[in-house]
């Protein structure tokens, strides 16, 4: 049986249901202060859980990427439902020798965009969620831009009804901007050049989240390496979008613990008699 509940005022609603003793699991997809919050009520009755929570992922380029390839999966990764999505990449670390380029020809693919109504034909950007996030948005751009990165296209709320971004570039983001650390949830692509392999471990592992990360390599034993290094609970190696049913799905550090999807998903489920899922984008 399924019972879906729905309500307005989330927190009595959830706190009534993780208090009774007859709930055995815990399922939550959302912010990693919610998630915070849930852990804490969730822990009298020690129940288990699964929190699929934020996300800040990383998009590697390597110099001996397929640029094509790159550039169509960076499109995906991080304009895929206007870039509001826990797996959309928000942080582009691309080595030196291509940042040039792919700097150029992302910014030729965001200009193109249509900015405009879901319901509208040939649209890309659609809203974001509400007016604190378009506010959010200006002032990670408006910080990175201060510190010396260069804005290569969009960076502006758009005037008029309804909470639109434009889609955004910004690269040769310095260390310290705000944006490398909080998850942007919004339409803008923030490039960071790198030197060599272990610097780009580090710029990549550099959050508290660990959800996933991407990576472009045409060199597969830097492939396998990059899976062993980096800090999240799943990577896309030459892709741009990593949820398959097939796989288990789930994350590391800030971003939740826990695994939906795959035979770990379901052993976990399967073991859980009660189980309250909560989802406020379902």
């Amino acid at each position: 049986m399924v019972n879906i509940v729905t309500t307005t005022n989330t927190g009595p609603v959830s706190e009534r249901i993780i208090t009774d003793p007859r709930l055995r699991k815990l399922s939550f997809t959302g912010s990693t202060p919610v998630g915070v919050k849930l852990l804490q009520q969730a822990a009298p009755g020690v129940l288990r859980t699964s929190m699929e929570l934020g996300g800040n992922a990383p998009f590697v380029v390597f110099e001996d990427a397929n640029m094509n390839k790159a550039i169509d999966a960076a499109m995906l990764a991080k304009f895929r439902n206007t870039g509001q999505a826990c797996t959309a990449a928000n942080r582009f670390i691309v080595h030196r020798s291509v940042e040039d380029e792919f700097a150029r020809r992302v910014t030729e693919r965001v200009e193109a965009f249509r900015i405009g109504r879901g319901t509208d034909e040939n649209v890309q950007i659609g809203p974001l969620i509400d007016v604190k996030a378009v506010q959010k948005a200006v002032a990670l751009v408006d910080d990175a831009v201060s510190r010396g990165a260069t804005l290569r296209t969009g960076g502006n709320a758009v005037e008029g009804r309804g909470t639109f971004f434009e889609a955004t570039v910004v690269s040769d983001v310095k260390p310290g901007s705000d944006i490398l650390r909080e998850e942007i949830f919004g339409p803008v692509l923030a490039i960071i050049p790198f030197d060599d392999e272990a610097e780009a471990v580090r710029l990549a592992n550099d959050t508290e989240y660990g959800l996933v990360s991407y990576v472009f390599t045409e060199d597969l034993a830097r492939g396998q390496r990059m899976i062993e290094r980096l800090e999240t609970g799943m990577m896309g190696l030459n892709v741009g979008v990593v949820s398959n049913a097939a796989a288990p799905f789930g994350g590391w550090k800030h971003s939740g613990l826990g695994r939906e999807g795959g035979a770990e998903g379901i052993n976990e489920y399967l073991q859980s008699k009660y189980t309250l899922t909560t989802n406020p984008f379902a």
